[in-house]
């Protein structure tokens, strides 16, 4: 038995693995999660991007994703002790899938991207404001501009009011962003069949508006967790 989490910039996740399977995921605003919802007498593995969060949870006896942590993979092209605990979890999960070469993107506040090669290397990938980011940014430094809600679907036409301007202005700009990323990686990998995993809350998103995306489910990055942990602990 393994008690998993992921403290998000806006959401945490948690769930407890039983050895084989994930039991349902749970969510709850960050500043909401706490050691009350640790289970007594079970390791604990978590991934965190929130600094007063991992500092709130600093005595307790977790297991941290983070640079240091045992892997099959080859960081050795990149950076990567700079990397947020939940790409890295990401990118466990998808050396894990063994489906190469792979790009994750995690659609959250932030958008992210990790892409591995069929060597297992990470070779790098992207960051990039999520959709809400962007429309807190227009609403923050502009006078007029309207913190409007998020849409399952951009606007088909161009916007003939200022809601739906902003929806094809940031939204139909995020997928746009994406599907070059995508380019991108295909450019990279020519002659390979690469495999594109979204992940994260506003992953339907984009899985609904670009059709090479499959999703990665909702528990993507825990599982992610889960195997850093399970590399770290063989017998």
């Amino acid at each position: 038995m393994l008690f998993v989490f992921n403290i998000g910039n806006t959401h945490a996740q948690y769930t407890i693995f039983d050895g084989k399977r994930f039991q349902p995921v749970e969510q709850c605003a960050t500043a909401d999660f706490s050691t009350k919802l640790f289970p007594r007498e079970m390791p604990i593995a978590g991934a965190s991007v929130a600094p007063f969060m991992t500092e709130k949870l600093s005595g307790y006896n977790i297991f941290w994703v983070n640079s240091t942590v045992k892997s099959n993979l080859d960081f050795s092209l990149t950076e990567h002790a700079t990397i947020g605990a939940d790409r890295l979890a990401n990118l466990f999960r998808l050396e894990e899938i063994n489906c190469l070469p792979a790009v994750c993107f995690d659609f959250g506040t932030a958008i992210t991207m990790e892409v591995i090669d069929a060597e297992r290397r990470f070779r790098g990938g992207a960051i990039a404001p999520g959709r809400m980011l962007l429309r807190r940014v227009l609403n923050d430094y502009t006078g007029q501009l309207p913190l409007i809600e998020l849409f399952p679907t951009p606007p088909e036409a161009f916007g003939c009011n200022t809601l739906d301007s902003i929806r094809l202005g940031v939204d139909g700009g995020a997928i746009s962003l994406v599907r070059g990323l995508m380019d991108k990686a295909n450019a990279r990998f020519v002659g390979q069949q690469v495999a594109f995993y979204g992940v994260g809350g506003d992953a339907p998103f984009f899985i609904d508006a670009i059709s090479e995306l499959k999703t990665g489910g909702a528990d993507f990055t825990l599982q992610g967790v889960r195997r850093a942990w399970e590399l770290n602990h063989a017998r």
